[in-house]
Order: structure tokens, then C-alpha cells, then sequence
């Protein structure tokens, strides 16, 4: 197995100790080391793409494993910061339902042997939801500011998926 790939199941191991500082009082300061581990699996993410690519160890598991371990840790961090109040239930679904749709564009082109690249709405999407998701997880109760920057990620994830449908609305199509 090679390091990239490494590094994307370094990241799905990563979830469940974010998770459990995010949601529970173990330490003081716990959010503070769910917010530490948020950022080094969000690097990890940069990093395993960028040696995948300057090494030519790009590989079937990679992509698909490493979409999917980007969406378990968005999603882990928007589950818990619902739960805990921090953000929106409407922002969550917003983000989980582009995801979901994205993933079944994939699928469906996947199917037809085609691999469909992050366009620049998609990055964009992305470091926006990073730096979303930092403040909301640094901050760590619900104010404005965290309303602003995660409603920001919303309208990014929707312009983004809007973005995905229109340029890969063939793969959808009913045969």
C-alpha cells in the first residue's frame, strides 16, 4: 500500500477520536484537540492527493477511497456540531444532500468507465467547508460568526453542486 493511500485511511481512523472530542467533555479543552485532529486529517487530505499525483501513485482505491474519507469527516463534523447546537440542521442537510448527489453522479460515471476531476466550485467548496467547520470547532458555541462563515459553506456547496449537475447531467440520463 502506498503512502497516499496511507494517509486517506490514516484520516477514516482519525474520525472516531475527532468525534469523541468534539461530543464529550474527556479533558479540558476538548474541543480544542477535536479541532487539532480536524486539521491534521484535512491536511492529510492535501498531502495524500499532492503525493499521489508528484509520485504517479494514483490508484483505484485512492479514488474512491479518498472522496469518501472527506465526506465520513465532513460529516462527522457536521453531525456533532449540530448536535451540540453550533450549526444549523439546514446547513447539514444542505452539505450532505450535495454529497450524496455528487457521490451518485460518480457512481454513474464510474459505471461508464469515467472518472469526473473537482472543478474549481468543488475546491473552493472545500477549503470553505475547512475553514467553516475550524471556526465553528475553535469558537465552540453558537454565535454569529460561526453562522456567517458555515452559512457561507452552504451557499459555496450549493453553487458547487449546481456547478457538478449541469456539467455531468449526462451521466444521469435514464436509458
Amino acid at each position: 500500500m502506498n503512502t497516499p493511500n496511507k494517509l486517506t485511511i490514516l484520516r477514516v481512523v482519525l474520525i472516531p477520536f475527532f468525534m469523541l472530542f468534539a461530543m464529550y467533555n474527556i479533558v479540558p479543552f476538548s474541543w480544542l484537540i477535536a479541532l487539532a485532529i480536524f486539521i491534521i486529517a484535512f491536511f492529510t487530505d492535501m498531502l495524500d492527493g499532492h503525493l499521489a499525483r508528484k509520485n504517479n501513485e494514483v490508484t483505484d482505491f485512492g479514488k474512491i477511497m479518498d472522496p469518501l474519507a472527506d465526506k465520513l469527516l465532513v460529516t462527522a463534523a457536521l453531525v456533532c456540531l449540530t448536535e451540540k447546537g453550533i450549526v444549523s440542521s439546514w446547513v447539514t442537510v444542505i452539505i450532505l444532500a450535495r454529497e450524496f448527489i455528487v457521490s451518485g453522479i460518480r457512481i454513474a460515471a464510474a459505471a461508464e468507465g469515467k472518472v469526473i476531476a473537482a472543478s474549481i466550485w468543488g475546491k473552493v467548496k472545500t477549503i470553505w467547508q475547512f475553514i467553516a467547520l475550524s471556526i465553528a470547532l475553535l469558537i465552540f458555541k453558537p454565535v454569529l460568526i460561526v453562522d456567517i462563515v458555515v452559512w457561507i459553506a452552504a451557499v459555496l456547496t450549493i453553487i458547487s453542486g449546481a456547478d457538478y449537475i449541469i456539467k455531468n447531467a449526462k451521466h444521469l440520463s435514464m436509458k
